[in-house]
């Protein structure tokens, strides 16, 4: 853990700016219709966890989250770094879905630790929030990674088991 939970809180707001950043910029690069419109999802409700990590900061050096979230992205971090090998290199949706759902796993696991370290409930009860709606995130990635191969899609599942 950070040195103390209002570092640990500016870490998961950086954090959420970076998947932000990330799902920006692999839905740029999406020429199919479903995978962009996902990751353009995905965007837009990272940029609400910061917020809801930005609700419970004390700290005064992110003055305007809406300025911290417009600013340039970190490409030092693993969700820029990672988008941006693959963009430079072969591109394809089904790599950046992979890619996608392995930083939400990991993510995920990242906010369910900290949250079981935590003793402030409020507090905790953000951290536990966004893993599960981190999980969820994880889902809808899987979903569309199902679709795009080809493989039976959950709301499938009845037909192919009563036929």
């Amino acid at each position: 853990m950070k040195t103390n939970i209002q570092d640990e809180i500016k870490y998961s707001i950086q954090t959420e700016k970076n998947a932000m950043n990330f799902y920006q910029f692999g839905a740029k690069k999406m020429e199919i219709p479903e995978a962009r419109r996902i990751f353009e999802l995905l965007a837009n409700e990272e940029r609400e966890h910061a917020a809801q990590f930005y609700k419970i900061y004390k700290g005064a050096d992110i003055p305007s989250l809406e300025a911290f979230l417009d600013s340039p992205p970190d490409n030092e971090s693993a969700w820029i770094s990672t988008i941006n090998r693959l963009i430079s290199a072969d591109f394809t949706e089904q790599k950046a879905l992979e890619l996608a759902m392995e930083r939400e796993k990991n993510l995920e696991e990242a906010l369910l630790e900290t949250a079981s370290k935590v003793d402030v409930p409020e507090i905790k009860a953000v951290y536990e929030l966004n893993a599960k709606e981190t999980h969820h995130h994880y889902e809808m990635i899987e979903s569309e990674y199902a679709r795009l191969m080809g493989m039976v899609h959950e709301t499938d599942i009845d037909t192919f088991v009563r036929e």
